[in-house]
């Protein structure tokens, strides 16, 4: 794939709509899990937060990219701020019930859309595709992990045995592999958004699961 297209500006625009409905994804799963465990509103937000900006920080991180995504954007944090609240009320009247159930959806969404981020974020700064996907999979992945260990919890991501990181990695090739085929330039994206998240829904819907490590 000629390497400009991953600087044309139509490109940009599509990752950041990708980065925005992610970034809402994963807040809303951080919401809940603040709810279930009964946090009070500053806990909400930290959740919130962590949930939506721990993979994609970590990956700036890692590729040396500053400042972060979110600080270069401020409209995230003040956009987080107003879904945790609207969130707030909206539960609260509709006595929504926050269970684990209602977590893995949206989380299933963000992994896929912070995947397809992370691997064209990598892909633009020249990274090799084996570490494009790594990247793919710790933008996915990264901020979850973070959010169930702040809610004292072994991580989804290890502990439950229906792929999820997996799910990442798998969207992470098809998408090296349609920029090494040089497919139309809106495919990479797309196919990373759709393996993930369908594989992580039908891993849930189906109740596939890893075998667990015994010793």
């Amino acid at each position: 794939m000629d390497p400009l297209f991953l600087d044309a500006p139509w490109v940009h625009t599509l990752r950041f709509l990708l980065e925005v409905a992610a970034t809402i994804a994963f807040a809303l799963s951080g919401v809940i899990a603040a709810a279930r465990k009964r946090l009070d509103a500053v806990g909400v937000c930290v959740l919130a937060f962590v949930a939506a900006f721990g993979g994609g920080t970590l990956r700036d991180l890692l590729l040396d990219q500053r400042p972060f995504f979110w600080v270069r954007h401020t409209g995230f944090v003040w956009g987080i701020l107003a879904l945790c609240v609207g969130a707030m009320l909206f539960m609260r009247q509709r006595h929504f019930e926050p269970t684990e159930r209602a977590m893995l959806l949206p989380d299933a969404i963000g992994l896929g859309l912070f995947a397809a981020v992370g691997v064209d974020i990598a892909s633009a700064v020249g990274m090799e595709p084996i570490i494009a996907v790594v990247m793919g999979v710790i933008t996915g992945a990264f901020g979850g992990v973070l959010r169930d260990v702040l809610c004292n919890e072994v991580p989804q991501a290890f502990s439950d045995h229906r792929p999820y990181a997996l799910c990442a990695f798998a969207g992470g090739w098809a998408d090296v592999a349609l920029r090494h085929l040089q497919a139309p330039d809106w495919a990479p994206l797309v196919a990373c958004v759709l393996l993930t998240a369908g594989l992580r829904g039908l891993a849930l819907w189906r109740n596939w699961e890893l075998p667990a490590w015994r010793v």
